[in-house]
């Protein structure tokens, strides 16, 4: 049994977190996954495993300025926090795991 439990969705979004290095916020997630996953992902699923993630202690966030393009609100930008890198890369090492052990046969035809 994994020490970090991460569902699949909650892995994509650290690793977006990690893609944009510094620049992650809710709509940039959200543009990023959709881009480079074609899948539609609501305002609403970002917002609550971003919660999540950072309640388990995967991710820290903090308040951007406020700018006047966006009316005075402020952007809450996350980022990874140690213990995030960890379950990221136990979450590779389990899944390159398990692509090593499928018969090379298999692949072909995949």
């Amino acid at each position: 049994m994994s020490k970090y439990q991460l569902g699949e969705f909650e892995e994509v979004v650290l690793l977006t977190v990690a893609i944009l290095n510094g620049e992650a916020y809710g709509v940039a997630l959200i543009d990023e996954i959709e881009t480079r996953l074609k899948r539609k992902v609501s305002l609403g699923a970002m917002q609550t495993s971003l919660r999540r993630l950072e309640q388990k202690g995967f991710l820290k966030s903090a308040l951007g300025e406020a700018t006047k393009v966006r009316g005075g609100k402020r952007k809450r930008f996350f980022n990874l926090t140690n213990l995030g890198k960890k379950a990221l890369r136990e979450a590779k090492e389990q899944r390159l795991g398990l692509w090593s052990a499928v018969p090379g046969f298999m692949l072909k035809y995949a």
